[in-house]
C-alpha cells in the first residue's frame, strides 16, 4: 500500500505566503484607483479573506477529502467528475500563464538573446522533477526560498529609503473620488488575482498531517502576506507616482531602476528578477501539481503517470499568445472575469450542498 504524502502546518503557511507573492509585486494592481490603489488592495484582501473563511469551512466539513472528492460527493459522480476535469484544465491554464511570465521576464531582463522556448522548457522541467518526487518535496521548497525572498525585498525597501526615493505624499489625497473607484478596481479583479487563487488549497489542505485545516497557520500566513502586498503596492506609487506607475507595464522593475544612481551596486533589476522567478516558479509548480493531482484522482491512475503529459500541455499552451502585450491583456482582462466562476461560484454551491445535506441528515435523525 502506498504511503500517503503528508505536509506540516508550517510548510502549508510558507507555501501560502510564497504562492501569494508570485508575480504580484511586479504589477500595480488596482491601478484604476490611481493613488488609492493600495486601498483597492486592502479591499481586495478583505474580500479574499471572507472567501478564505468559506474555503476553510468547506474543507473542515469535508475532512480528508480534496476538491475533486467534494465535487463527486455533492454534485454526483458524473457531474462532479466533469467539473473536476474542468478544474484540472483551469489549474493547468493558470500554470501556463506563469510559465509564459517566466519566459517573458527572462527575455526582458536577463537573457534577451536566449530563445524563450528553452528558458520556459527549463522551468517546466524543474517543476516536472519536483512534482515527480511528490508533495513533500514541493512543500519543502518554500521553507528554503521564502526567507531569501523576504530578505531581498526588505533590502530593496531599505535602499529605497536610503536613497530618498520614497515619497508617501504621492499616496494622497486619500479617497479623492470616494470609495466607488476603489471598489471597482478591487472587485472582482484583485480578488481574482491574487487572493482568490487560494482555491488551490482545497486540493492541498487534505495533505496536512492532521485532520482538517491548519486554521491558525493559514490565517496568519494570509494576513501577513496581504500586508506585504499592500505595502509593495503603495511602494510602487510612492516611488513612481500614480500616473507613471499606472501606465508602466512592469512598475516594480521601473521602481528598482530608479536606484541606478547607486555607485556600489549595478543591475539591481537582476535581483528583482530572481525574486520574481522564485515566486512565479512556486506558483506555476503548485498549479501544475494540482492539475496532475486532479487528473490522477479522476482517472484512478498514479499521479506519476500524468506529470509528463500535463507538463507537455502546459508547455505547449504557453506559446498560444502572440506576445507579452497580448499575454498581459488576456491575463488582466478576460481571465479575471472567468476566475470568479471557479473561485467563488462553485465553492458557494459546494457550501450550499453541505448545508442542505447536514440539515437533511439532522431532520432524518
Amino acid at each position: 500500500m502506498q504511503k500517503k504524502e503528508q505536509v506540516s502546518a508550517l510548510q502549508i503557511s510558507f507555501m501560502i505566503m510564497l504562492f501569494e507573492i508570485g508575480s504580484t509585486p511586479l504589477f500595480l494592481l488596482g491601478g484604476k484607483a490611481k493613488q488609492d490603489s493600495w486601498l483597492a488592495m486592502c479591499t481586495g484582501s478583505m474580500a479574499g479573506f471572507i472567501l478564505l473563511m468559506l474555503l476553510m469551512w468547506i474543507q473542515q466539513s469535508s475532512l480528508g477529502t480534496d476538491l475533486i472528492g467534494m465535487l463527486k460527493i455533492h454534485f454526483g459522480r458524473y457531474a462532479g467528475s466533469v467539473i473536476g476535469g474542468i478544474y484540472s484544465l483551469y489549474f493547468a491554464y493558470q500554470s501556463m500563464r506563469n510559465v509564459r511570465d517566466l519566459g517573458e521576464l527572462t527575455a526582458l531582463t536577463m537573457l534577451p538573446r536566449s530563445p524563450m522556448s528553452i528558458t520556459m522548457l527549463i522551468f517546466v522541467g524543474i517543476s516536472i522533477y519536483a512534482i515527480w518526487k511528490g508533495a513533500e518535496v514541493v512543500f519543502r521548497l518554500p521553507e528554503v526560498l521564502l526567507p531569501m525572498v523576504l530578505f531581498f525585498y526588505a533590502l530593496l525597501v531599505l535602499l529605497f529609503g536610503i536613497m530618498g526615493s520614497l515619497d508617501f505624499n504621492r499616496l494622497g489625497p486619500v479617497f479623492e473620488n470616494g470609495f466607488k473607484p476603489i471598489a471597482d478596481a478591487a472587485l472582482p479583479d484583485i480578488v481574482s488575482f491574487p487572493f482568490g487563487q487560494m482555491i488551490v488549497f482545497l486540493m492541498l489542505w487534505s495533505l496536512w498531517d492532521k485532520p482538517g485545516v491548519p486554521v491558525k497557520n493559514t490565517v496568519v500566513a494570509y494576513l501577513l502576506i496581504s500586508i506585504f502586498l499592500i505595502f509593495m503596492n503603495a511602494l510602487n506609487v510612492a516611488v513612481l507616482g500614480p500616473t507613471v506607475a499606472g501606465i508602466s507595464q512592469l512598475p516594480f522593475l521601473k521602481s528598482v531602476r530608479t536606484l541606478s544612481s547607486l555607485k556600489f551596486i549595478e543591475r539591481l533589476d537582476i535581483l528583482v528578477t530572481v525574486q520574481l522567478f522564485v515566486g512565479l516558479l512556486i506558483k506555476m509548480m503548485l498549479f501544475f501539481f494540482c492539475s496532475v493531482k486532479a487528473v490522477a484522482e479522476l482517472t484512478g491512475k498514479p499521479a506519476k503517470w500524468w506529470v509528463f503529459p500535463v507538463g507537455a500541455v502546459i508547455y505547449g499552451a504557453s506559446f498560444l499568445e502572440r506576445d507579452y502585450t497580448q499575454h498581459i491583456a488576456i491575463g488582466l482582462g478576460p481571465s479575471l472575469r472567468i476566475d470568479p466562476v471557479f473561485q467563488v461560484a462553485i465553492p458557494l454551491l459546494l457550501a450550499l450542498s453541505i448545508l442542505l445535506r447536514s440539515r437533511f441528515a439532522r431532520s432524518s435523525s
